[in-house]
């Protein structure tokens, strides 16, 4: 089988910047207008009870993105529809009644995250109760409980491609993985335990133990399944840490990302945790929001370097205030303890943010809407839903970070051959199927090209971060091996490949590239 056709998410990356791809251009942003208006606004309302929103998600399908699924601090989940007229003398009461699809009550306790998965026809809520439910979307029935957490559930995020895989993070410290195939369809039991779970992931080496030497469990506050299918990253409320984990071998994390490596180490010194994660649609970065009022943007291949980017000017005075990089990484969007949202332009960091003023209350969640380009949607301790529109006229032609075609001049074989000189360099074949279906060939490339098989090398597997203590922390539950089916978290190690394999730590006397 041709090697080409299993060449990895980052390795395409790589490939795009050395051979001269570039994705499709989208208009993005421009610095100079502040054109934006406020769509409407709603109160959520349960027979009088109008709890505060904690969570929302607009649908991802294109004739669903209208669509925004609310959850609030009462357990009930509401969808809305953000495509009817709210007049300006209506009540936040009345448009809530007016755009409201439906609605019903979740859980029994907060919901802190949701998320739309399999073409929008099952939604995904966690929440204060512990537990993580699965929702058919048009039945408001609950068809899968996942149970095994044993604090609230702070985070979840589904498998980029397989969206029967899912990860969690919870207050009780760790993080689990979760196969909703791996349930007895001759049982009437909805509930599914994890399939893999890792504790005390984000412990601080200066936290306190008690007697029988265990530190107590440290919230994780964020957690993403990366666009490789393989790693997670994960954040908590210890540290600005972001730790990266590999699902075939989690015993520890195989690289960790930080503003500032150099104070993390020290003792005496206040950390600052992390609010919330987020990725754009390709993957190319993450974003962090930051207890110490920055949010710091992180080139995934480069993620060990430190920030690529930073921002400030918002306050982030609560682990609730979240962030989120737009799907075409041209923007950042935050909330902020003192009642607005920005958006910063990611090319010009420095520059003023646009400021969304409107709320009353720290604007917590958000998320913008990824078919109706300028539509998002921001949730407030005020007890509203707001919805935003950039107008077309603030749009302009230039690039996005993410699809900026770089000039990149490639090493010689031979070079290349020394750097990664465990790996035997192999053959691929221009083949027009391996691009993402998002991305435009600048140039033709020749019919043979030989490039080495980037990977990390055999006498530096065994070797993990300096100053991390080793735990077994890592358990399998029995259904693993008994009911889970033959999945993306077990593929052919030689086909696959990991954000592992672009840390690699070079021989004495070289540098990675």
């Amino acid at each position: 089988m041709d090697a080409s056709k299993h060449q990895s998410f980052f390795q395409d990356i790589n490939s795009r910047e050395l051979n001269g791809y570039r994705v499709k251009r989208r208009p993005y942003i421009s610095h100079e207008s502040s054109d934006f208006n406020e769509i409407g606004a709603l109160a959520v309302d349960h027979n009088g009870f109008t709890p505060p929103p904690m969570a929302l998600s607009f649908c991802k399908t294109s004739k669903n993105s209208h669509i925004v699924a609310v959850a609030d601090e009462g357990g009930y989940l509401s969808l809305f529809n953000t495509r009817v007229k709210f007049p300006s003398s209506s009540t936040h009461l009345q448009n809530a009644e007016k755009a409201k699809v439906s609605e019903w009550a979740a859980h029994d306790n907060a919901i802190f995250d949701v998320c739309w998965i399999k073409e929008d026809t099952n939604i995904l809520t966690a929440s204060g109760d512990q537990s993580i439910k699965v929702w058919d979307a048009q039945g408001k029935q609950c068809v899968r409980a996942l149970m095994g957490h044993t604090g609230s559930v702070k985070s979840i995020c589904p498998h980029p491609t397989n969206h029967d895989v899912i990860v969690s993070g919870a207050r009780d410290g760790s993080f689990a993985l979760w196969d909703l195939r791996c349930s007895d369809s001759s049982s009437e039991n909805l509930c599914i335990p994890s399939i893999a779970t890792v504790h005390e992931a984000h412990m601080s080496p200066h936290q306190r133990r008690t007697r029988r030497g265990k530190a107590s469990p440290v919230s994780i506050t964020s957690i993403l399944y990366l666009k490789d299918e393989l790693s997670i990253a994960s954040a908590g409320a210890v540290d600005s840490v972001i730790k990266f984990w590999d699902t075939r071998n989690l015993k520890c994390p195989i690289i960790q990302a930080c503003p500032h490596p150099e104070v993390s180490t020290q003792k005496g010194k206040r950390f600052h945790g992390v609010s919330s994660l987020s990725q754009d649609i390709n993957g190319v970065f993450i974003s962090a929001s930051c207890m110490d009022n920055r949010i710091y943007l992180y080139s995934v291949l480069k993620a060990d370097k430190g920030p690529v980017k930073t921002f400030t000017g918002c306050k982030i005075e609560s682990f609730f205030v979240k962030s989120a990089i737009s799907p075409d990484a041209a923007h950042i969007l935050s909330g902020s303890s003192d009642g607005s949202a920005y958006i910063w332009q990611v090319n010009k960091p420095l520059d003023d943010p646009i400021i969304l003023k409107g709320h009353d209350g720290e604007v917590t969640a958000l998320d913008w809407c990824t078919s109706e380009t300028g539509k998002v949607a921001t949730a407030s301790d005020d007890f509203t839903v707001r919805f935003w529109n950039i107008h077309s006229s603030c749009y302009s032609n230039t690039t996005s970070p993410s699809s900026i075609r770089k000039k990149v001049t490639a090493v010689s074989c031979m070079q290349r051959r020394k750097l990664f000189s465990d790996e035997k360099p192999v053959s691929i074949k221009n083949d027009s199927t391996n691009c993402d279906s998002n991305l435009t060939c600048h140039q033709e490339l020749p019919d043979l090209i030989t490039i080495p098989e980037m990977s990390t090398p055999v006498s530096k597997k065994k070797k993990h971060l300096q100053g991390f203590e080793l735990q077994e922390n890592f358990e399998k539950t029995p259904e693993t091996a008994k009911k889970s089916p033959s999945s993306v978290l077990t593929p052919p190690s030689s086909l696959r490949k990991t954000i592992r394999d672009y840390f690699v730590v070079t021989p004495s006397g070289l540098h990675s590239q």
